[in-house]
Order: structure tokens, then sequence, then C-alpha cells
């Protein structure tokens, strides 16, 4: 059982990763919320009963830890934040605008509440509305609905930042 559950994390340690960027500013945080997501996976590997994809159950665990967690982060006082005058996006060719235009949406998703933040994730990985309601545990209309909102707020959140 142990040698399937490491091979089922290496292979899918991505989503696990992509949760951690979305909800975590710093490596350390990254690196925390990663072993923490790891240990409840393992915690939770026993009852997974194939009924959905190994994937669904991991963003689905991933997602619920890294809410609590979120949660958790927002009562401590002491969280430093990101400067995104930092934040550089490596690439064969710098457009200025263009990272201009990703740090705006970092920071528009980093202001949006721990459920919205999964949704989006899950959006910007191209993961259809039936796989994020499966995902997140809410209905596939509401999914839709929560999609519709968070590109209103996100607009705004860029907007109002220029």
């Amino acid at each position: 059982m142990e040698k399937e559950f490491l091979q089922i994390i290496q292979k899918n340690q991505g989503i696990v990763h992509k949760v951690c960027n979305i909800y975590c500013d710093t490596q350390d945080d990254r690196n925390d919320l990663f072993q923490e997501i790891v240990a409840q996976l393992w915690r939770s590997y026993p009852s997974f009963r194939r009924e959905s994809k190994v994937s669904t159950w991991m963003y689905r665990v991933a997602l619920n830890t890294a809410i609590t967690s979120f949660k958790k982060s927002k009562r401590r006082p002491d969280q430093n934040r990101l400067t995104y005058d930092n934040f550089q996006i490596e690439d064969e060719v710098y457009d200025a605008e263009v990272e201009e235009q990703i740090k705006s949406l970092h920071k528009a998703v980093n202001q949006l509440t721990g459920v919205e933040k999964s949704i989006i994730l899950l959006f910007l990985e191209n993961k259809k509305y039936e796989e994020i309601a499966e995902i997140t545990g809410i209905t596939q209309n509401y999914v839709r609905v929560k999609m519709n909102r968070i590109k209103k707020k996100l607009k705004k959140l860029m907007d109002t930042e220029e």
C-alpha cells in the first residue's frame, strides 16, 4: 500500500504544488502546506474507494487541507505577504505588459476567499464545471454561479488597481 501511495504522489505531485502555490506566498509556507497535504492524503488513502479519479480525490483533499490552513493563517497577525515588485515570470521573451497583467491577476486572486481560490485554480487548470463540482463538493450549477461572481470580482479588483 505504501509503495502504491508513493507512486500516486510522485505521478500527481503537480496537483499538490499548484494548490500550495495558490494558497501560499513564501516557499517555506508552500513546503509546510505540501507536507501537510501529503500527510492528509496518506491518512485518507485507506478510505479512498476509487469511485472517482485519483486526481479528483487529490484535488479534494489538497484543497480542503489548504482551505483549512488558509483560514488558520488568516488569524495569524504576523503573516508576511509576497511583494509583487519582486515577482518575475521566467520566459524566453520578456513582455512587461503581460507580466503586469499576471501580477495584477495574482494580486486579485490573493484577495479571494479560500473556496473562491479553489474554484478559480481548477478553472485555470481547464477543469470542467462537472469536475470542479465533484472536487469542491458543490453542485455544478453553483459552480457556474460562483465562477460568474468570481470573474466579476476579479475584474473589479484588477480594474481598481489600475
